[in-house]
């Protein structure tokens, strides 16, 4: 079977986590959070009490980094080191802090490398926010995946509820509608669809719906 980059953008809430996961186990694929590389960036800068403001210590930062992918019994989690800092960078703050930081054109060339590195050997589904328009300009499929504020909030407010982080519904929707401003007005790689990504909108679909959908224009490209 022909070997694809697969790459799903789009802002928080949209489903793509979830999307992306189920879509790389149906094609057997790699599953890559970049968002999570953001995050981790965005941790390890709040534990050094680097400011997300100061382009300047966070170069420094990411050039001393050594953030990887780790499949273990518990899936595939982010490791900053030798520790494991998954569940510490799936919060609010760390949401809004790495959006912060992902706005230094120092910070997404440092990723940049990396992402693609990750992306050589094909057979991987990248999810993201600017994977179709700049890491994979090239990418064999590429989709973005959105839906409508209140139903990305919901999401978001639940996912918050089930991992023991309550957050009242206003203010997740409210940070959700900042985040979509910070990341589709920044000057460097802003959130935006490709010019040949297959946009879906998820607010009326089911997962196993979207996941169909998006198999339907796979198979064409395999």
């Amino acid at each position: 079977m022909k070997k694809l980059v697969i790459t799903i953008d789009g802002p928080a809430g949209a489903g793509k986590t979830t999307v992306s996961k189920a879509l790389a186990e149906r094609l057997q694929y790699r599953y890559i959070d970049t968002g999570a590389l953001y995050r981790g960036v965005a941790y390890e800068a709040k534990a050094k009490g680097i400011s997300p403001d100061d382009g300047h210590q966070l170069e420094t930062l990411c050039r001393d980094l050594e953030l990887t992918f780790v499949r273990n019994e518990k899936g595939v989690r982010l490791f900053s080191g030798e520790i494991d800092i998954s569940d510490y960078i799936r919060t609010p703050e760390m949401s809004m802090m790495a959006s912060a930081v992902s706005a230094h054109p120092m910070v997404r060339e440092a990723l940049l490398g990396l992402q693609r590195k990750m992306g050589a050997e094909k057979s991987a589904v990248f999810e993201g926010r600017d994977m179709g328009t700049v890491v994979f300009p090239q990418a064999d499929v590429k989709f973005f995946l959105t839906a409508d504020l209140s139903v990305r909030a919901s999401r978001r407010h639940r996912e918050l509820e089930e991992k023991k982080s309550p957050q009242k519904f206003e203010e997740v929707e409210k940070d959700m509608a900042r985040r979509d401003t910070n990341d589709s007005s920044r000057a460097v790689a802003p959130l935006k669809p490709a010019d040949d990504a297959i946009s879906i909108d998820s607010t009326q679909y089911s997962v196993e719906a979207v996941i169909e959908l998006m198999m339907k224009h796979i198979n064409e490209k395999i």
